[in-house]
């Protein structure tokens, strides 16, 4: 099904969208204590609850997880002892994986918290009054049009062959050039919760890593810098309120062509702490 694929010149470019601000709250806090200095972050508990109640049961030991090493089910503090297996530099700092390679999880994987909507992606148009797809989705061929488009709307049009494509393509046209974004993220299997207030993902925020639509486990990251191109991707479920500098710290460190730290940047624990005044 390559005809429609003609049909589109792509050029690159886009807007930003701005982060809105947080509000101050009660939610509970935690002390990320490293071998570089203490992380502080507030969890957003009522805006991702499954994930803050996830994070802290690991946390805590209060979860049962699949221990990698023995294939058991246990309750322990899941993070203590882990390590920021990746990082990179301008980007984000990632943690949470039992086998330090990003391979690892707790055995389970859980559902993304993200409103759509509250994030503006209801919004933002897939393609400008030029034809030129939005910068957020990451496109830089028409293979990457192809696979981020135009298939995902096909299997949801029905669309299995080029007979088809032939008699649904001023449809198909029309779907393209009114799409927005989140459609385009819907198509490719992503799950939207209009009851929820989402953050959009900037520095210092915290969020979980995924491998895709609905993937997410015990991984985390923290921002180095504002990350529009995420947002609608990961559940953004806190923020760090003190220790930035620690993070931005482990950002600088020596890394492989792989981006796994030299030195190990080891995770002593995580815990609960009561909001400074």
């Amino acid at each position: 099904m390559n005809r429609i694929a003609a049909a589109f010149v792509l050029c690159l470019g886009g807007v930003l969208m701005a982060a809105e601000p947080n509000e101050p709250s009660s939610d509970p806090h935690c002390l990320i204590k490293t071998n570089m200095g203490d992380i502080v972050v507030r969890l957003y508990a009522k805006e991702a609850p499954k994930t803050v109640e996830n994070f802290l049961g690991l946390a805590e030991g209060t979860k049962v997880f699949v221990d990698p090493k023995t294939e058991h089910k246990v309750r322990k503090a899941y993070y203590n002892g882990l390590t920021f297996h990746r990082v990179v530099k301008g980007f984000m700092i990632q943690g949470g994986c039992p086998l330090g390679t990003g391979e690892g999880g707790p055995g389970y994987k859980f559902e993304d918290e993200i409103n759509a909507d509250a994030l503006g992606l209801d919004k933002l148009n897939v393609l400008d009054e030029q034809g030129r797809p939005h910068p957020w989705l990451g496109i830089r061929s028409q293979e990457d049009f192809n696979n981020t488009v135009l298939r995902p709307l096909f299997r949801v049009m029905g669309i299995t062959s080029d007979e088809q494509l032939a008699a649904r393509q001023e449809e198909v046209n029309q779907r393209v050039h009114t799409m927005r974004l989140k459609e385009a993220y819907v198509n490719l299997g992503y799950k939207y919760n209009a009851k929820l207030r989402s953050h959009a993902p900037k520095r210092g925020s915290l969020a979980m890593a995924n491998s895709g639509p609905n993937t997410n486990g015990s991984q985390f990251f923290i921002n180095l810098v504002d990350t529009p191109w995420l947002t609608g991707k990961h559940t953004v479920f806190g923020e760090v309120v003190k220790g930035m500098e620690v993070v931005d710290r482990i950002g600088e460190v020596p890394v492989t062509s792989k981006h796994l730290p030299v030195d190990p940047v080891r995770i002593i624990s995580v815990q609960r702490v009561e909001p400074e005044k």
